[in-house]
């Protein structure tokens, strides 16, 4: 739907629609701008194969896609996706959390090779599943007991959610890192099967 050449990528951005395509946000905070997106352009389905109330559900009359997807446009046209609308976790203040934020910043940190982020009882959690070839290679994991093992990977979990923390805005903070003991569950798109995991 939306993309930009080399010499006009802007951070965190998508880009601007393509050529031929439209996009909107629907029932924008009054705030932030943000909304769900919506499309229209010739690249846009025509609809679930026979099955016409799932159809009605995401398009309607004028061909507008509701993609699921929250985001805002900026005043140059750049799209910026903020994560699904189904994901969105309220915070205790009435801010929108959007877990795939924090799962980003949790991602690029050197043990982890991936996150999901859900609330519990209130509070934010992450699951992490660690790398486990960078855990050991920095610590030497295999060559200590179970206990001595677990106390390294509880010392790690730690230094996860204080970096993470720091990198965070005060009401998406987390609360807790959970070691994930397997990798997740995964669509054929790769995509975390969250509802398994919440």
């Amino acid at each position: 739907l939306t993309g930009t050449g080399p010499e006009a990528v802007r951070l965190r951005s998508s880009g601007v629609p393509l050529p031929g395509i439209e996009i909107k946000i629907v029932d924008p905070d009054p705030k932030t701008g943000e909304g769900e997106i919506i499309a229209r352009g010739p690249n846009v389905m025509k609809g679930y194969y026979r099955d016409f109330i799932r159809t009605k559900e995401v398009l309607d009359k004028d061909g507008w896609f509701r993609t699921g997807d929250l985001g805002m446009i900026d005043k140059d046209g750049y799209l910026f996706i903020k994560g699904r609308l189904k994901n969105v976790i309220i915070g205790p203040n009435g801010k929108n959390i959007y877990p795939e934020e924090v799962e980003s910043i949790l991602n690029e940190m050197e043990f982890v090779s991936e996150s999901l982020v859900h609330e519990s009882g209130g509070q934010l959690v992450a699951k992490v599943f660690l790398n486990t070839e960078a855990l050991d290679l920095a610590h030497s994991i295999h060559n200590f007991s179970e206990i001595k093992a677990k106390e390294i990977i509880e010392n790690v979990l730690n230094n996860i959610l204080k970096q993470a923390n720091e990198r965070l805005a005060t009401f998406s903070r987390l609360n807790k890192v959970l070691e994930q003991l397997e990798p997740f569950e995964k669509t054929p798109t790769q995509k975390i099967k969250r509802y398994l995991y919440v």
